[in-house]
């Protein structure tokens, strides 16, 4: 199951179009802000497809009835760049637990690249909701050998959720043939069609992590 949110006419195009410009790009705490804007928005459209029960509240003036979420949450991101995405959904679901997982790319002299999953850190998984946030889907390697090494590490969820600000037509595609339906729903802001040969998105946005905490070396 994918979701794709731009393709309805909503606030979330006024953010993915800020992050886009390359003019807007130069304020890194828009950026950041906006990354999070996302995340929020993201957030509450995921809470549509959470489990629920009935929690009897008392007010001031009697008994009121609420449904309220029911799942488990546990919400990862790889470092660094997802961590505005994170903080969004964050804001929202703001007693689950927390992931934090490092993969990066290890450049080959043939110009190719490996991914490297070199760090892990989270709850347990098992019986639980994860949400796992990245906000750049590109060829979708990254995201399945991070997913692999939270189940490794921490049991398998009940069910994840992974989310996306910008993905490429073969991330889709990769995560989708990799991942069971039952198991497993994809949600992405925008979706592009291009992917270059250094796995970067067109048009996209550049580096999400430069763009939110400066170039790295």
């Amino acid at each position: 199951m994918i979701h794709i949110l731009n393709e309805q006419n909503t606030i979330l195009n006024k953010f993915i179009a800020q992050m886009r410009d390359k003019e807007v790009q130069r304020d890194s705490m828009r950026f950041r802000r906006n990354m999070e804007r996302v995340g929020e928005i993201m957030a509450y459209e995921i809470s549509k497809k959470l489990n629920y029960t009935t929690r009897m509240v008392e007010t001031p003036l009697g008994i009121a009835s609420v449904e309220c979420i029911n799942d488990k949450i546990v919400v990862a991101t790889i470092l660094r760049a997802g961590l505005p995405f994170h903080q969004g959904f964050l804001n929202f679901y703001d007693d689950a637990e927390n992931g934090f997982i490092s993969a990066f790319r290890k450049s080959r002299p043939d110009g190719s690249f490996i991914v490297d999953v070199e760090y892990v850190s989270t709850s347990s998984l098992s019986g639980k909701t994860l949400i796992l946030v990245d906000p750049m889907l590109a060829t979708g390697t990254s995201l399945m050998l991070v997913y692999d090494a939270l189940v490794r590490r921490a049991g398998e969820p009940d069910h994840t959720h992974f989310a996306a600000v910008f993905a490429s037509e073969q991330g889709v595609d990769y995560v989708q043939r990799h991942t069971s339906p039952e198991k497993c729903t994809l949600w992405c802001a925008a979706v592009d069609a291009e992917l270059t040969s250094k796995s970067y998105i067109v048009p996209g946005i550049g580096d999400a992590g430069d763009l939110s905490y400066g170039v790295k070396l």
